[in-house]
């Protein structure tokens, strides 16, 4: 067998000489399947064996050697996961985080004090309504401005045989009252004066305000008593001159009823044009106004005319 292989390499490198001399482009070719051929027969490239340490030595192994970077990399590792969070650094973050809180609250403060204080310099000139007045209550007891400290109140006057207007303007109050009882668990104490003392006596009152919400006060007085109150409230009546008192007639007023406050400061006055939904909202934002500022509202420092 050894003998057979010189010959069949001696003939496939004359043939390729013949192709190469006829053909001088495929010398490339020739080139490399000589390379493969020779390759073919060629022996292998021996691996040197790994090194072994040998005793003694001080060097260790390749291996080794890549043990500690990973060892290294495992505690950078760890303290990426744990991150710079300190038990100093939360102390600090809660402290700011504190300060903050203060610091806007104060500024908010600051803010609602301003929008009231300017609330109630725009109603310089507001209307004096209200003041010292004592009548007679339904059940013949005295009842007077001081029975109003302490609690909202709407105060309307009118008188008991009006046809159509004094008893809407009623109706629409007991739908507000219970609307703010209901939103804002706030009572707030509706009162009828009546602007006809000559036949509207306490009997006549007491028959009358049991038609309306069942917290309606009602209040008459002398003639003096009466006009008096109207005049604190500044409401106009007109009664036809020379009236007795079983006179069939009317009783020109003004038609308002008043939201006073607890302190017995005049908040706003409602007229007909406004209904019961409406004056219910705008009442809803004095209680939110008064609830906010802690028991005042832009009306308490409003200088009176």
């Amino acid at each position: 067998m050894p003998s057979i292989r010189p010959t069949m390499l001696s003939r496939t490198i004359a043939s390729q000489l013949r192709i190469a001399a006829a053909r001088p482009v495929a010398a490339p070719v020739l080139r490399s399947a000589f390379s493969t051929g020779a390759s073919r027969w060629s022996s292998p490239t021996p691996v040197p064996p790994p090194q072994q340490p040998t005793p003694g030595s001080s060097k260790q192994p390749v291996a080794a050697s890549h043990a500690e970077p990973a060892a290294g990399g495992a505690k950078q590792q760890n303290r990426t996961q744990a991150g710079p969070f300190t038990l100093k650094a939360g102390a600090l973050f809660v402290a700011t985080g504190v300060g903050l809180w203060f610091y806007f609250q104060a500024e908010k403060d600051k803010v609602r004090e301003r929008k009231r204080m300017e609330t109630a310099a725009a109603r310089v000139g507001r209307p004096k309504i209200g003041g010292p007045f004592l009548l007679t209550d339904q059940d013949g007891k005295p009842f007077g401005d001081k029975d109003l400290l302490g609690k909202w109140s709407m105060v309307y006057f009118g008188f008991t045989n009006c046809p159509d207007i004094c008893p809407e303007e009623l109706d629409k109050m007991t739908v507000v009252v219970d609307s703010i009882s209901d939103s804002h668990k706030t009572d707030i104490l509706p009162v009828f004066i009546t602007c006809d003392p000559a036949r509207d006596d306490v009997a006549a009152v007491k028959t009358y305000v049991k038609d309306f919400h069942p917290a309606l006060v009602g209040l008459t007085g002398t003639y003096d008593d009466v006009k008096k109150t109207c005049k604190a409230y500044r409401v106009y009546f007109s009664t036809p001159p020379n009236t007795k008192p079983g006179d069939d007639y009317l009783v020109d007023h003004s038609i308002f009823f008043y939201l006073m406050d607890p302190t017995g400061k005049f908040v706003d006055a409602f007229g007909r044009s406004m209904g019961a939904q409406d004056v219910a909202n705008k009442v809803r934002g004095y209680l939110d106004e008064w609830n906010e500022f802690g028991g005042k509202g832009s009306w308490s420092d409003a200088p009176s005319a």
